[in-house]
């Protein structure tokens, strides 16, 4: 089963299973876009919109999302905001270099089959002094997690990869920068990272 047939039958589900146990994570990852200059903000995988409550108004946002079914859902929430929805692949945005100001990037990361190809995406496309926001499941340096690497094989496929270690993402990128980094859920699986674009 590919990521976009299945996310295409969480859907329906998905709010059900996230909204309250990721909004305050979400709340604080995003609270930063308040003080910055008015600009243009990509939300790639914006799924159901769950981000966009927690959104100050004075940007213009793009929402991703690799399918229809999660775009549909994700416009009653943006309704307050400059947006538009893009359906496509994190891990070949159709947007050009230096295309927006800062670059969301919520549980993405440890969905995609390649989180290096996605993270390289972000940046690409995020300008020089922006910076991503990034809220995920990670794997520490080291860590031995064995029932999760074990099960990520299958989850993978489904809907999460569970090994993904984020400093291995970001050991051969001299143009990102992490301004911030702290545990936000489950005892530290999930952090809240700031990433700035050199």
């Amino acid at each position: 089963m590919s990521l976009k047939t299945s996310y295409t039958f969480i859907a329906p589900l998905y709010d059900l299973v996230l909204e309250r146990a990721t909004r305050r994570a979400r709340a604080l990852s995003l609270r930063p876009l308040a003080s910055a200059p008015a600009g243009t903000v990509l939300v790639a995988g914006v799924g159901t919109g769950l981000d966009l409550p927690h959104l100050p108004t004075v940007h213009h946002y793009v929402g991703l999302d690799l399918t229809r079914a999660m775009l549909s859902r994700s416009l009653p929430r943006a309704a307050a905001h400059r947006y538009t929805p893009v359906q496509g692949s994190a891990m070949a945005l159709p947007f050009a270099d230096h295309q927006f100001d800062h670059t969301v990037l919520h549980l993405i990361l440890a969905v995609v089959p390649d989180p290096t190809q996605a993270l390289s995406e972000a940046l690409r496309v995020t300008r020089p002094g922006g910076r991503l926001h990034v809220f995920d499941k990670f794997l520490r340096p080291g860590q031995r997690a064995v029932l999760r690497r074990a099960l990520t094989p299958l989850s993978g496929r489904i809907a999460t990869r569970m090994d993904v270690v984020l400093e291995d993402l970001l050991s051969t990128r001299a143009d990102a920068i992490v301004e911030h980094d702290e545990p936000a859920l489950a005892g530290g699986w999930f952090r809240r990272v700031v990433i700035r674009k050199v």
